[in-house]
């Protein structure tokens, strides 16, 4: 896959596309190399190729973190979809004889999670379907890893189609030892200003929560960032913060330092059943929505 463009430009490359989607995934040149199984010089060089390219700056390396400029989100979206295309023309003849893949950033679906995999099990034998655990905001389905996903929060990528199944509600994940968890044993609950005071765990690369769930003027002023829901755990476990979650995270995640506190007057959480734009991936894919509806006990109601 070449697409020059212009007539002095190189040529740009479906690996140009996976890598600067890697990086932007990992917001690490390093470990987009290891994921991608290349050295680190390698991923550079074809990084800097397709900011050679494009003619425009799509990585920030001036801070400690690497981000992405403006142009690079904007052209992070058009590059996930030309990726999934692609993906999906490769899949075309053997779709067919492949297990169906579900992904999800975390806590799958909730407690409907068990009933879904078994009921899929029994209504279609000949089909496997693969739960994936994929770290990023869209559980691997931008860049064509899983077929559907099950994603929670808002989702506005382009090439997408969601449907909203439920909501969650919210709860604070505090260490099972601090004066916080006292509230739990008692059959109470927490407030966000009651957290305000801690340091606040946010998983960045696919969590819901952000500083922006509490009122201007009133937010938690320390904050760590982890890139996944057991660094999350670890953090708070280790006392080193407080998080907050949905119900799913307390059903899925029970751990012995963490302790697990309803948040009533917070905004719950959509739960969103999404799946890329066009044709389906996998035959039996249409046959996975409905039994994701039915297990749910939804209707489809289109989403974001």
């Amino acid at each position: 896959m070449t697409s020059p463009t212009s007539p002095t430009s190189p040529p740009v490359e479906l690996r140009h596309l996976r890598c600067f989607l890697a990086v932007a995934e990992e917001g690490s040149v390093t470990r987009a190399a290891t994921r991608l199984r290349i050295t680190q010089p390698a991923a550079s060089r074809t990084l800097a190729a397709l900011e050679e390219a494009l003619d425009s700056r799509l990585v920030d390396r001036s801070t400690h973190h690497l981000r992405l400029t403006p142009a690079g989100r904007a052209f992070r979206d058009k590059a996930a979809v030309a990726v999934a295309a692609f993906e999906d023309a490769l899949d075309a003849g053997r779709s067919a004889h492949r297990p169906l893949r579900l992904g999800h950033a975390w806590s799958a679906a909730g407690p409907y999670t068990t009933p879904l995999l078994r009921r899929w099990r029994e209504t279609h034998p000949d089909v496997p379907l693969e739960l994936l655990r994929i770290d990023d905001r869209t559980a691997g389905l931008t860049r064509g890893a899983v077929d559907a996903a099950l994603l929670r929060g808002h989702v506005d990528t382009p090439g997408l189609v969601t449907e909203l199944l439920h909501t969650e509600a919210r709860v604070a994940a505090v260490p099972a030892d601090s004066p916080l968890a006292s509230r739990a044993r008692l059959g109470l609950g927490l407030d966000l200003a009651d957290l305000t005071d801690h340091t606040i765990a946010l998983n960045t690369v696919s969590g819901t929560t952000t500083a922006d769930l509490w009122p201007a003027g009133a937010r938690p002023t320390a904050m760590i960032t982890v890139a996944n829901t057991d660094d999350w755990l670890a953090a708070i476990a280790a006392s080193r913060a407080v998080g907050v979650t949905t119900t799913a995270t307390a059903d899925l995640h029970p751990h012995p330092g963490v302790a697990y506190v309803p948040l009533p007057g917070a905004p719950h959480v959509p739960v969103l059943l999404a799946r890329r734009d066009g044709p389906p991936s996998h035959p039996a894919l249409r046959d996975l929505c409905a039994l994701v509806r039915e297990i749910t006990g939804q209707d489809a109601r289109h989403g974001q």
